[in-house]
């Protein structure tokens, strides 16, 4: 089992910074990608940025050139650095922890998600 624990969402006007972290604990060491997803009223989640256990990064159409994901492996954390917010992303944003087992099939822990507000 894998815990996720979110923290530093909260309200920001738009063009303002957050960072958003997430403390993973548990059977770590199986992790392969972690990375934090979003879902907005109304909306389907979506993701938002990964890093994969060889720091290999992927970022979401919406947030490219704007969100950071980086990871302090001796924290067991990851960071999302968000700049320039708009109030397009407004969401509750969701840690993701997933590994694959020995057949290929993945299994994904989530945290239980921070809100992010930004106002216009």
């Amino acid at each position: 089992q894998v815990q996720l624990v979110e923290s530093g969402g909260g309200l920001v006007q738009a063009g303002g910074s957050l960072r958003l972290s997430c403390e993973a604990s548990g059977s770590i060491s199986r992790i392969r990608v972690m990375g934090w997803y979003r879902q907005a009223p109304g909306k389907q989640r979506e993701s938002v940025a990964t890093i994969t256990n060889r720091d290999s990064t992927d970022y979401g159409d919406s947030v490219k050139g704007r969100f950071t994901i980086s990871r302090d492996t001796a924290k067991n954390t990851v960071y999302l650095e968000m700049n320039s917010l708009k109030p397009e992303d407004t969401a509750v944003y969701y840690c993701n922890a997933n590994f694959l087992n020995g057949l290929g099939q993945r299994f994904d822990y989530w945290g239980l998600g921070t809100q992010v507000a930004v106002s216009s």
